[in-house]
Parts: C-alpha cells; structure tokens; sequence
C-alpha cells in the first residue's frame, strides 16, 4: 500500500489510532437504529450496513444485511479473505483521490457519525474465553514473590502455553463501570477466612486475539493452521481481586478472583492491519516440542500502555508501559495448544494473552508487580498514592503500532471501580 493511498478526504486527526492502514471492525449504535457493524476513520464512524445498503459493497460476496447484526461473528465467519477485501474496498473508497463518496453528501450523511454521535457496543458473542499465562517476565515476577525467587517458573512452564478456561458472560466493553467483588479472603495473621469486598483489586494488561474460523471436536491445529483461524485483537483488562485469587486458587486455579469482570476495547483490529507489525519474539529455551513449533514470526510490536484516574481528578497517572512484543509464548501457538487435545474452536471465541510485563519495573502489567505485593506505593495527580485500586479510580489502557499514516491503534479499553456491594 503506498504512502499516498494512506491519505483521506476524511480528517484525521494527527496521532489518530484509526488511519487508513487500519480499518478496525466493531458494533455501534445512535439515535437512528440499533446496533449494528461499523468502522472508524479518525474521529468518523463508517455505518458498514448504510454503505452496503448503498451499493458501495457490491462484488465481495457479501451476503445481503451482514452488517445489520448485533456482534461481528457472522461477518468474521466469512474468513480473513472476505474480510481483507472489505477492508481494502474501504480504503480504496475513503483514500484522498476517489471521488465517488467524496463527492457525495447525500451519501455521506446516510453512513458518516462523529464517534461522540455513537455508543460502542461489545463487538462479538464471546462463546468461549481463555486467559493465557504467556509473559516469562510476569511468570518470574509473580514466582519470585509468592514462591521460590531462585525456582520462579513452575516446570512445566517453558513447555506447555499455560491457560485457564475463563468466564465468558462477564467480559464487557469499554466504558462499563466495574464492581468490586466480595469473596472470602485470609491474611496470614488471620486464623480463618472472612467474607468481604476485596482488598486489593487489580488491573492485568492483556491483550485478546478472537476467532473466526470453528474446527470441529476432535480437530487439531498446528501452529501454521492456526493463522487462517484468527481474525484480530483487541485491548483487554482483566480484572483481579488478589487477595480473593490467594485463597482459592489451590488446588485448581482462578475462579471467583477473576469472573466478576474482564474489559475489552469495542473496535476489533485485524490481523491484515497488524501485518506489518511482525516481529521475532523471545527465544524459547528449551525447544517447544513439535506441535508448537513455530517457523514464523509470529509476535506484534504493539506498544502498551496503562493509566489510572483518580475519582474526580482531571488527571491520571501513567503507571506501566510495555509492548506485546515480549510475550514468550504466541498466539498461533496458543491456539494450537488449545486444539491439541480436539477441543473444538468457535467464532468468536476470545484468547487473552495473559499479563504482559517487560523487562524493566515500568513495564510491569500490573499493580501486584508494580508495588511488588504491596510493598511499594505509586502517585496519583492528586497526592494521593496507590498499591492497588481503589474504589473510584478508572483504570485506562491503550496501544498502538507504527505512527503517523501507518500507525495501527486500538484506541482504549477503560472502566471505573464502583464501591463494592
């Protein structure tokens, strides 16, 4: 695609997240009809069942009223080719030098909503979910606190994508305020559990890769396989109550410390967009056994980056930068070690990657690792300091790839913690 192609006759602002080189997918809705399948170009939303309605779609093998639906997953099923050819009739209609909308302001108003017009809606039915445990420097730090520093990585950790399957129905979109659970909790001074609001609510900085393409039960991927099967990524917080997780997570896992909530970005950014993106991730040592080698690269340079908002302050805090790019485990080998045993894939279903935490303290993806268990505060624009949530604070993520004409965003995925109940 050539730098001028990139250019619009819709206004972009500079360091927009949604340039030509994006075309992100997800569901909105305004005063005029209910929700339905969008994309967005600067601040302008694309109404993608206007514009089909309108004959600017004809020709990709589109069934009539796809982007009428409520959720993205009976397009995505149409497969990354369909998708990628929308994607580039969009581009081609909205680039600098096609007059055919430009010069249409009847047209124009039919399909064209300023974002503050619209209200985003959760972009897929989320069938099934699975958070991913995929960051070495995570995994290290969370071992050195909670177990043996010189022993951090459980054994089977260099081997096997480690993941559990999550709660689907919680995950909400952008925007949603967020209750602070109650659940039973123990302190160490403490003899015996009580039951109460969580003491020390967490943010883990995710990303999610979702579906497109089902197997059946019985079917396995390989990690080449699996890149037909992926349609695109969006932000993701999955939301922690810690001391909750301490206590029940032995002998199987995260329960009821994870499924009060998970937050996720409305706009679904393709894999075709991310393409230029590529990079080599971290060397595996030891080798991954055969079913998850990966000839490919197959990690995204996405720069990462979260914020927390104290109530009523007009300010927020930077408190971690990090970049996808470091995760040790990928996708395509984290679908192909979901399939492994025959579990079947469905459209739609949605694969977090799990904390992504860098090398340096900045770059932690949480706030158990960024105050070190508690041990160490952070500051608000307000003076006042943090170790881990608090009952007010919006906690902001966002990312993005590439700058200028190329830059490839997910805009943001944020939440407010309401008092718990």
């Amino acid at each position: 695609m050539s730098q001028q192609s990139l250019e619009s006759w819709i206004e972009i602002p500079q360091d927009s997240d949604f340039t030509l080189a994006n075309i992100p997918f997800g569901i909105f809705s305004d005063s005029f009809a209910g929700p339905r399948v969008g994309t967005r170009i600067g601040d302008t939303v694309v109404d993608l069942n206007a514009l089909q309605s309108e004959g600017y779609l004809q020709g990709l093998g589109l069934p009539e009223g796809i982007f009428a639906s409520s959720v993205l997953n009976p397009f995505m099923a149409l497969g990354r080719s369909v998708a990628g050819l929308v994607r580039n009739r969009i581009i081609e209609l909205f680039s600098a030098d096609n007059q055919a909308l430009q010069s249409n302001a009847e047209v124009q108003e039919k399909i064209l909503r300023h974002d503050n017009q619209v209200v985003m809606c959760m972009p897929v039915n989320v069938g099934d979910y699975t958070d991913f445990y995929s960051s070495i420097e995570h995994a290290t730090n969370v071992g050195k606190m909670f177990r043996d520093p010189d022993n951090a990585l459980l054994p089977n950790w260099k081997y096997i994508p480690v993941g559990y399957h999550g709660r689907a129905s919680s995950i909400v979109v952008s925007g949603t305020p967020v209750r602070r659970p109650n659940g039973q909790r123990k302190l160490p001074t403490e003899d015996a559990p009580t039951f109460g609001p969580c003491r020390t609510l967490d943010f883990e900085l995710e990303m999610a890769f979702v579906t497109c393409k089902p197997t059946t039960l019985g079917e396995t991927l390989t990690p080449k396989d699996a890149e037909e099967h992926i349609f695109g990524m969006v932000l993701f917080n999955d939301w922690s109550a810690r001391d909750i997780q301490k206590w029940e997570y032995v002998p199987l896992g995260p329960y009821l410390g994870k499924s009060f909530a998970s937050s996720v970005s409305p706009w679904v950014v393709t894999m075709d967009a991310l393409e230029p993106f590529r990079t080599q991730g971290p060397k595996q040592d030891p080798a991954p056994l055969p079913y998850l080698e990966c000839d490919v690269n197959a990690n995204y340079d996405i720069n990462l980056e979260v914020s927390i908002k104290p109530d009523g302050s007009h300010d927020e805090a930077k408190v971690c930068s990090s970049n996808y790019k470091y995760m040790y485990w990928n996708m395509l080998q984290q679908l192909a070690h979901q399939a492994s045993n025959g579990c079947n894939i469905n459209v739609g279903d949605m694969y977090a990657s799990g904390t992504i935490s860098g090398p340096t303290e900045d770059s932690f993806g949480s706030m158990l690792e960024l105050s070190w268990a508690g041990s160490k505060t952070l500051p608000m624009p307000d003076g006042s300091e943090r170790k881990f949530i608090q009952d007010g604070d919006t906690v902001i993520m966002r990312g993005h790839s590439g700058e200028g004409k190329n830059r490839v965003g997910f805009g943001e995925v944020k939440g407010q913690v309401l008092p718990a109940k």
